[in-house]
């Protein structure tokens, strides 16, 4: 039995453009008729670092590893905006890094996770960055939470984070720096 490993996921091209541009098309091998094109990347830093959770909220979108944001900062805002709390965005830093995992979302996946988000809310919105790999620098969309800077995440969403950020392999000493964070107080 012959194993191939491919590095970058490939789909069946079904004629959509997304707002990440053209799809990159090019007919491949002896398949004339077959147009494929690559998926893009999501770069998940709050709690869909966790690939369990990923599964259930995109579950045609596959873990594709981990990198740095370099340059950016891990932070909280929009306390009246959560549930819980602060929710957990990204700010630029030049002197910072965020740990993220990257997933291939395929386009049939990417509204079911636009909700889970909030962007179909307008709480979160998507850009566009480069994650440092140990392949060198993928293009990725992320969401930014559309509030200000500010406020504190509740102790357990600080909890999921960590625990997100371990089970995808972040280094003890990121997963540590999660944990001691500041958080909101149990009466508010």
């Amino acid at each position: 039995m012959i194993t191939i490993l491919l590095t970058y996921s490939i789909l069946p091209h079904v004629g959509r453009c997304s707002d990440f541009g053209p799809r990159a098309c090019a007919p491949r091998g002896p398949h004339s008729g077959l147009t494929l094109f690559t998926v893009p990347v999501y770069a998940a830093y709050a709690s869909n670092m966790d690939p369990k959770q990923m599964a259930e909220r995109a579950p045609h979108s596959p873990m594709r590893g981990t990198g740095w944001l370099v340059g950016w900062r891990l932070t909280f805002g929009g306390e009246d905006v959560g549930w819980d709390g602060a929710l957990a965005t990204i700010v630029e830093d030049p002197g910072s890094s965020v740990f993220v995992v990257l997933y291939d979302v395929p386009e049939w996946d990417e509204p079911s996770l636009d909700r889970w988000e909030g962007a179909s809310l307008g709480i979160y919105h998507k850009v566009r960055l480069r994650v440092e790999t140990l392949d060198g620098a993928v293009l990725s969309w992320l969401y930014v939470l559309d509030d200000y800077e500010g406020g504190l995440p509740s102790a357990r969403y600080l909890g999921i984070l960590a625990d997100a950020a371990e089970k995808a392999g972040a280094p003890d000493d990121y997963v540590r720096d999660l944990r001691g964070r500041p958080c909101k107080s149990l009466g508010g």
